[in-house]
Formats: structure tokens, sequence, C-alpha cells
């Protein structure tokens, strides 16, 4: 399984971004996605995932309210839409995939760097 993360850049305080992250899957449907990103010296931060019973997902305190988790099966692929960001936003953006039954990820996309400027 290959995740190709996409989408990432460098705006300013307050802009969005929608990051994208295909997956080479047979059925994404199969799968529970994560976004995770991570600053140089600092450890890999959650930042959103799905809520696999029910409706809903779950999310990091800092981005509440402002980032949107979502999915594209038929495209296969994975959406993390980020509004009103922050300078405190950059990093380097991960998607990954688990199987529900598991809380580990199993599967992790390269990364793609986001720079909110301020």
């Amino acid at each position: 399984v290959q995740l190709q993360a996409s989408g990432g850049g460098l705006v300013q305080a307050g802009a969005s971004l929608n990051l994208s992250c295909t997956a080479s899957v047979r059925t994404l449907s199969t799968f529970a996605q994560g976004w995770f990103r991570q600053t140089p010296g600092k450890e890999r931060e959650f930042v959103a995932s799905e809520r696999w019973s029910g409706s809903g997902a779950f999310y990091g305190e800092s981005v509440e309210g402002r980032f949107t988790i979502s999915r594209d099966n038929a495209k296969n692929t994975l959406y993390l839409q980020m509004n009103d960001l922050k300078p405190e936003d950059t990093g380097v953006y991960y998607c990954a995939l688990r199987y529900p039954a598991n809380q580990n990820y199993l599967y992790w996309g390269q990364g793609t760097q986001v720079t909110v400027s301020s």
C-alpha cells in the first residue's frame, strides 16, 4: 500500500489549504484514515482521524473547528481541509491508514509540507 500526499504549500495566516492523499489500495473503504503533522524538534502530533463507528471524526484540540477530514472512496483519495491557517500549523503533514479493528496505523504517506507565514 502506498499513500501519496499532496496539496501543501506556503500560505499566509488565515488562508486555506486542502490536502489530498491518494492510496494505492483495492478498497479504500476497508481502512480508517488519520492525519498527523510534525515539525523539526517536536514529536509527531495527531491532527485528525475518522470515527469508524458512527459519523464524525476526532480532531486535535489545536485544529478543532478549523480542519475537516473526508474521503472519496471512488477516487481512493483522502482529504484534509484546513481553514483559517495559523503559523503554528506549519509542519509536514502525513496521511495514514489503519484497519478499523486496530488502533495502530500501518501505512503512511511521505508527507507534504505546509508553511504558514504570519
